[in-house]
């Protein structure tokens, strides 16, 4: 395993302005994962993070269509960490290993799902220039603006976190998931 390319800060080391956050997050994991300690070199970014997290686990689309974001955003950026956390995630929020394996190439057994899932990877891949039809579409199945909105936050923040960890080499505190193809 290579080594990151930036210290991993714990609570000693860290900044004093982000102990509260650092706290927050030993709280919620019982531990500071890596990429938090990372993160933690800069208290802007850690803050940033830190809040996007909070505020969309309180969202329109819920922990568990939020983690299936996740899953697909890191399967397809090819980042390990997020993959790991994230399937971990998923079943804390009750999704099944079939689930997370299929929204890792944005797949669900629920099509309004898939639907929604195959809208995240296209901006991904299409660096957020998506056809106006793409978002009728979603309206299409019952998709509510916010819910639409909010999707494209999450991609954003996922994209952040999987550049952080593949940018920086973080290693990975979460058991190892393979990624799929497309």
């Amino acid at each position: 395993m290579s080594q990151p390319t930036v210290p991993l800060l714990d609570r000693d080391t860290a900044p004093s302005d982000v102990h509260v956050e650092l706290d927050q997050i030993q709280a919620a994991f019982g531990t500071v994962p890596a990429m938090f300690r990372a993160v933690a070199n800069s208290p802007a970014a850690l803050r940033a993070m830190w809040a996007g997290f909070g505020a969309y686990g309180g969202g329109a689309l819920g922990p568990a269509l939020g983690e299936q974001i996740a899953v697909a955003v890191a399967n397809r950026n090819a980042c390990a960490y997020c993959l790991a956390a994230h399937t971990a995630l998923g079943r804390k929020a009750g999704l099944d290993s079939e689930a997370l394996a299929a929204a890792q190439v944005g797949e669900s057994a629920e099509p309004k799902t898939a639907a929604l899932l195959e809208f995240a990877l296209t901006l991904v891949e299409e660096r957020g220039q998506v056809d106006p039809d793409a978002v009728q579409s979603l309206r299409d199945l019952g998709w509510s603006d916010e819910q639409i909105v909010e999707t494209i936050g999450q991609v954003a923040l996922n994209l952040f976190t999987n550049y952080v960890n593949v940018a920086l080499g973080v290693p990975v505190d979460f058991p190892a998931v393979p990624f799929r193809g497309a």
